[in-house]
C-alpha cells in the first residue's frame, strides 16, 4: 500500500463523533476520527514500513500521524528522526501517545527521553517522562538503574506542583508506573507520592481537576496488580 491508498482507508474510517472526541483533546484540522482499533486491518496490509510512515506523519493528519507511529521502525529512526516528530506534535496525543511509544521500542529511549526531560519545553517534558512510563511497564526492571530511577522520583517529588500542565499528568503517571511496574522501587514510589499529594491542573480554567497518585497506587495494590508489565507496548 502507498500513503495515498491508506490516506483513503482512514477517510472511509472516520466517525463524526470519534472526530469530536479528538477535537477536544487539542486535534487540529487535517483528521478523520479514525478509532485506534480501527486501524488494525490497515496494518495488517502495510505491515512495519518505516518509508511510509514518514510519508503519513508528514501529512500533518492526526490520524495518519498516529498510524505512523503503529506502522514505524523505532530502530530505524534516529535522535534526529525523533526530534523531527516532536517538533510535529502540537499536542499531547501526539506527544505521549505516538512519539513516546514509538520511542519506547527504540534502543536510544533512555537517551532521547533523558534529554526530553531536561528540556524545559511542555511536550517534549511530557513525551519523555511518558516514555519512561511506556518503558518500565514493560521492560524487565534489570534494563534500569535503580539510583537514576530514585533519582527521577526526586526530580517529581521537588517539581510537579510547579511544572507546565501536560508535564504534570505524565509525571503524576510515572510515579504511578515505577510504584506498580518497577518492583525495586515500589515503596519509594508509593512515599513519594504520598509526599507529593494532590497535583492540581487546569488551573486557570473554571473547573480545575486533581491528580492522585497516590490513591491510585493503593487501589493497584489492592488488586494485586504490583510488579504488572505489559506484554507490548504499541497496540
Amino acid at each position: 500500500m502507498n500513503a495515498e491508498m491508506v490516506m483513503k482507508e482512514l477517510e472511509a474510517l472516520g466517525k463524526e463523533r470519534t472526530k469530536k472526541i479528538y477535537s477536544s483533546n487539542g486535534a487540529q484540522e487535517p483528521l478523520f476520527g479514525v478509532a485506534t482499533g480501527a486501524m488494525k486491518p490497515i496494518f495488517k496490509k502495510t505491515k512495519i514500513n518505516q518509508p511510509l510512515a514518514e510519508q503519513l506523519y508528514a501529512t500533518g493528519n492526526y490520524d495518519a500521524m498516529y498510524f505512523a507511529g503503529i506502522i514505524a521502525d523505532p530502530n530505524a529512526m534516529t535522535e534526529a528522526d525523533y526530534e523531527r516528530w516532536m517538533d510535529a506534535a502540537y499536542f499531547y496525543m501526539l506527544s505521549d501517545y505516538v512519539v513516546a511509544v514509538t520511542l519506547a521500542e527504540a534502543d536510544i529511549a533512555q537517551e532521547v527521553a533523558d534529554k526530553w526531560i531536561a528540556s524545559g519545553e511542555e511536550l517534549r517534558m511530557s513525551a519523555g517522562w511518558s516514555c519512561y512510563c511506556w518503558l518500565l511497564g514493560n521492560r524487565p526492571d534489570e534494563e534500569f538503574a535503580d539510583s537514576k530511577i530514585a533519582g527521577m522520583l526526586e526530580l517529581v517529588k521537588n517539581t510537579i506542583h510547579d511544572s507546565p500542565e501536560r508535564t504534570k499528568y505524565a509525571m503524576n503517571n510515572f510515579l504511578y508506573t515505577v510504584a506498580v511496574s518497577y518492583s525495586p522501587l515500589h515503596d519509594k514510589a508509593f512515599e513519594t507520592a504520598k509526599t507529593v499529594g494532590q497535583v492540581e491542573v487546569n488551573k486557570d480554567k473554571a473547573n480545575s481537576k486533581f491528580l492522585h497518585a497516590y490513591e491510585n497506587i493503593q487501589k493497584a495494590v489492592e488488586k494485586g496488580r504490583v510488579g504488572f508489565k505489559r506484554k507490548h507496548v504499541r497496540c
